[in-house]
């Protein structure tokens, strides 16, 4: 093969993988916006549910980063988008359980001390204190000098966490998304923390890149 060839085989790679999570991410956005449950719903309301869609959308490409799987970008380039996606996925959950909280206060208290009837609303407040925890586990990295392994296999712990917790919470619940593709997204979601799990060697003892 020659050079160009290769080139060639290359470009048409990465476009397929960007356009294939383009279209995993997207998708159930533009499903859910489609919704008829979204009719009369208050903007508040509606803004909470799209916060949430968009943040499962934020955990299939962050392995996707971590794990160099995601072609054009150099080691430095994920590690520092893996970071300031990890701050967006931090203001998406603040926005969609405030949303909830400004158009229903009982419920996201019952949520939040686990009282609620729902099953889907204890799998969401585990998600959402996981990733709050992922984010100042991450933040006080430096200042708590933990050696790269504990502080890996403390992160990836957590991302676990996170990862089931936010897939079985969607899964639960019976709202705007279009159930295919949520099914699709959670999958893909699941696959690739695996995958950058097994690839990255997590609980070994290598030494980290950092």
């Amino acid at each position: 093969m020659s050079v160009l060839d290769a080139n060639v085989v290359r470009l048409g790679r990465a476009i397929l993988i960007w356009s294939v999570l383009v279209g995993a991410v997207a998708g159930p956005i533009v499903a859910a916006a489609s919704s008829p449950l979204l009719a009369w719903r208050d903007p508040i309301y509606v803004s909470a549910g799209f916060a949430g869609v968009g943040a499962l959308g934020v955990l299939l490409i962050q392995p996707l980063l971590i794990g160099g799987y995601l072609p054009g970008l150099s080691a430095y380039h994920r590690r520092r988008v893996h970071r300031w996606i990890g701050g967006l996925l931090v203001v998406a959950v603040v926005i969609h359980v405030s949303g909830l909280w400004f158009t229903s206060p009982p419920d996201v208290v019952d949520a939040l001390l686990f009282a609620s009837p729902t099953p889907f609303s204890a799998w969401g407040v585990i998600a959402m204190w996981a990733i709050f925890s992922a984010a100042l586990w991450a933040a006080a990295r430096r200042w708590l000098r933990l050696s790269p392994r504990l502080w890996r296999i403390g992160h990836t712990f957590l991302a676990i966490v996170i990862v089931v917790g936010s897939v079985v919470h969607c899964i639960l619940v019976e709202g705007t998304m279009e159930t295919l593709s949520k099914a699709v997204l959670c999958a893909l979601v699941v696959a690739a923390t695996m995958k950058v799990i097994v690839d990255m060697r997590v609980w070994s003892r290598r030494k980290s890149a950092g």
